[in-house]
């Protein structure tokens, strides 16, 4: 009997031991054969920007990266948290205005790529062209100061003002005004936000509006504006990350795939022209 029991507790073992070693073989068997899931957090303005990466998550899912997407309301946010290390990228500035702001924090960023382009819009209840503005019109702008520059030389081309010679005009301001042929008067301390809440409101003559406000406001900057700004302006948003980051295999993916003819196409699509995808 006492040989019975031995040889039962021996067998017994035995099998408990070879259940174990299956099963952790198994379980790094698996875990070999599963393909390693990479993501990355983009932070970006509601529209257009966090709307295109949307469309592109899947796209990158196929890829193997997870696309996390942290929307923002405003432009001073996003660069906080990159440089915290809360994201890995952020797409809702242009290019002037990422400078500036490296100029103004010592922010240590880069640009992987430019996606886009958004015209400015100048928007108005009262009139219906740019030639109707009368005398002393009230001009309202954006108080961010690397919008100046572009608002005022798109002024300068549809023939309102005359800006110095000689003079950068992407860093251009009020001051920079030579000729002003209807003595216009801006109005430039408004967040760039509440631009379309001002065109509602009706206040001054004219409202110069970023298109990612307007089409967030409900407003079609091709059809609503009374003048657009000229779709080869330098102003491109791009994808900023920290810099050494561009080089990193999931922003490369995340910037091949919005330069795609699926992405580029969507943009054309369901933007209509107020919305101009760039590929380089």
């Amino acid at each position: 009997m006492k040989k019975y029991w031995s040889l039962l507790v021996v067998l017994t073992l035995s099998l408990l031991l070879a259940a174990c070693g299956t099963s952790k073989e198994e379980g790094k068997g698996g875990a070999e054969g599963e393909k390693e899931s990479k993501k990355i957090v983009v932070g970006a303005s509601n529209v257009p920007h966090a709307e295109i990466l949307e469309e592109a998550a899947p796209l990158l899912k196929e890829k193997g990266i997870e696309l996390d997407i942290v929307p923002y309301q405003d432009y001073i946010m996003p660069n906080k948290a990159l440089d915290e290390g809360e994201l890995d990228a952020n797409y809702f500035q242009h290019i002037p205005y990422l400078e500036s702001q490296i100029k103004e924090h010592g922010y240590d960023f880069v640009n992987a790529g430019g996606i886009h382009i958004e015209p400015i819009g100048v928007y108005s209840k009262k009139y219906k062209s740019l030639e109707e503005l009368p005398e002393g019109a009230q001009i309202i702008m954006s108080s961010s100061v690397a919008d100046h520059g572009r608002i005022l030389s798109m002024l300068e081309a549809k023939g309102l003002i005359t800006l110095k010679e000689g003079i950068d005009k992407t860093t251009a301001t009020v001051d920079d005004i030579v000729e002003n042929k209807k003595n216009l008067k801006f109005k430039t301390d408004i967040e760039a936000s509440l631009l379309p809440q001002v065109y509602e409101n009706n206040e001054g003559d004219a409202v110069l509006i970023n298109s990612n406000y307007a089409i967030d406001a409900g407003l079609n900057p091709v059809e609503d504006s009374i003048a657009i700004e000229d779709s080869q302006s330098p102003y491109v948003n791009v994808i900023a990350v920290k810099k050494g980051d561009e080089t990193r295999e999931e922003i490369k993916a995340l910037v091949e795939v919005l330069h795609s003819k699926e992405i580029q196409e969507f943009i054309k699509k369901q933007y209509k022209g107020a919305v101009v995808p760039v590929s380089e």
